[in-house]
């Protein structure tokens, strides 16, 4: 079962990922959410759609915007909708 972990955490655990361009979309639901805050940060992809991040806190340590999310996600990543992916160091192990 894929999963994400940062800084000796376990961030998102589900075997319901999507992957796309190489990243493990996780449901929301799987999340846990102790380590999560709203980034102000936001970006676009041309196909995807506008991203909006977290900041990944845990362990003391913060890791700014390393989950991304696409809200409203256009019509060709509607499958990504309530999903969130990981960078910056986060590990995806299977």
């Amino acid at each position: 079962m894929p999963k994400a972990t940062w800084n000796g955490v376990v961030l998102a655990q589900s075997d319901d990922t999507i992957q796309i361009e190489g990243n493990h979309y996780f449901p929301q639901q799987s999340l846990n959410l102790e380590y999560f805050r709203p980034s102000e940060e936001h970006t676009v992809c041309p196909w995807k759609g506008q991203a909006s991040y977290f900041d990944v806190v845990a362990n003391g340590k913060e890791n700014p915007g390393a989950a991304w999310f696409y809200p409203e996600p256009k019509q060709a990543a509607q499958p990504i909708k309530g999903r969130v992916a990981f960078w910056k160091g986060v590990r995806i192990e299977d």
